[in-house]
């Protein structure tokens, strides 16, 4: 039996839909576990370069099925333009390797319109979200008045729901922004044509996933965003709406704990995140700057620039902590290539004492100065070694650092976006 998740240990864009696609092949189902389309997977297969959103990294294998849980929250309209993009890069998609569950919530237009208005109401304190409905679908999941995908089809359901929704939605819109309401009717015949197509997407995933590990299926659970932007150990509230952890993977795809054989963490060679938040390794100089150009650092889904710093370990530590890490993955080790001095934080320095934690209060965190040792830079042969071996020296004495600090070994080490750029030092 294996069943295993991949996540994000820092604040997300960490390189998960590579690795996700690179494990994909030795698995047999690719399970997501929660978010939505603010999600952003590039996947480089050879000269082939994939942008996924909601749709899982194993759609690009033949034979490999692919599910999306109930702690996703989807929108129909996102969904079906993504099975089209993929379609037209000769990426087939069919209810035989794509699965929805039938507990997912359903993102409606008036998530997103009340996403932008909330956000821009906030002003300059405005928490970076993505403007996709995230947030508002998870609030009316809370809240117990979400249409799911089972009350979706449910053309009856569905009716009685929308009109629910639609009489406190508009009252919002109307009375607190001043914005016109929404037409009841135009929603309603558009979301029964997404019903129509979904219909045979629909099984009970809990069930679904269950079966695979018991038929002994390899299933790998995957992850989006990072581990910092967990709605509970996250740095709120500049976070997500839901849990990226791997305890998600219990409530998102709806397994036992017991089911699960493995946590593998995905983190850069150095940190980046999107938005605004604390960030205490952040470099804003023409060092963050250059890793930013050579690293690519922009969005997929946001196309907004990554602010960079220097590898926190302090997080990886957390992060290791919190989802009970069995396994890291390094990426990205070739950007950092061409550096004479690399610093690696290693502790935070805190009211006179030194902590090996990500503290709970901002204000806190805010305090917290950046304990650092300094590694030697390596060269850009890295990016042509294709084993641990051929790794240069400093480059792998940057890696045993990071292993000994966070006790968790590291099972695959990136060197470059494409397939092959990928060493295995342990197997999962």
């Amino acid at each position: 039996m294996s069943a295993f998740v991949v996540l994000g240990a820092q604040w997300g864009d960490e390189g998960k839909g590579k690795m996700t696609d690179f494990l994909a092949e030795k698995v047999d189902v690719v399970v997501r576990f929660q978010g939505g389309n603010n999600a952003g997977h590039t996947v480089v297969v050879g000269e082939s370069e994939y942008k996924l959103h909601l749709v899982p990294s194993g759609i690009l294998y033949d034979g490999k099925l692919n599910i999306l849980g109930n702690g996703v929250v989807i929108d129909p309209k996102s969904l079906f333009e993504e099975i089209g993009y993929l379609e037209k890069l000769g990426i087939k998609v069919s209810p035989e390797n794509l699965m929805v569950s039938d507990r997912a919530q359903v993102i409606m237009p008036y998530h997103r319109i009340l996403d932008a208005l909330k956000e821009e109401s906030r002003g300059k304190n405005d928490i970076g979200t993505t403007k996709k409905g995230i947030g508002p679908c998870y609030t009316d999941k809370v809240e117990r008045c979400g249409i799911r995908i089972c009350d979706l089809i449910n053309q009856k359901v569905f009716s009685e729901k929308l009109k629910e929704n639609l009489d406190d939605k508009n009252e919002i819109l109307t009375k607190l922004y001043e914005k016109m309401p929404l037409n009841f009717q135009e929603i309603y015949n558009e979301y029964l044509t997404y019903a129509e197509k979904l219909r045979p997407f629909v099984k009970d995933i809990s069930v679904e996933v269950f079966n695979q590990i018991k038929n002994d299926k390899k299933v790998l659970f995957e992850g989006a965003q990072g581990m910092l932007l967990d709605i509970d150990y996250g740095t709120y509230p500049f976070v997500t709406s839901s849990n990226t952890i791997a305890g998600g993977v219990c409530t998102g795809a709806g397994i036992g704990p017991t089911l699960m054989t493995g946590a593998v963490g995905v983190a850069k060679a150095y940190t980046t995140r999107v938005g605004k938040g604390p960030f205490p390794t952040e470099l804003n100089d023409q060092t963050g700057d250059w890793i930013r150009e050579k690293g690519g650092e922009f969005g997929v889904t946001t196309g907004r620039a990554r602010r960079c710093g220097w590898l926190d370990l302090v997080i990886l530590k957390t992060s290791a902590r919190v989802s009970g890490l069995t396994g890291l993955v390094v990426t990205k080790i070739d950007t950092l290539a061409g550096l004479e001095k690399i610093q690696v934080c290693v502790g935070y320095e805190f009211e006179g004492k030194v902590i090996d934690y990500f503290p709970a209060s901002l204000s806190d965190l805010e305090k917290c100065k950046p304990v650092y040792e300094e590694f030697e830079g390596w060269g850009e042969e890295v990016a042509n070694a294709r084993s641990y071996d051929e790794l240069p020296e400093n480059a792998k004495k940057y890696l045993e650092r990071i292993e000994k600090f966070t006790g968790v070994e590291i099972s695959i080490v990136s060197v470059g976006p494409k397939r092959d750029q990928t060493i295995v030092v342990h197997e999962i």
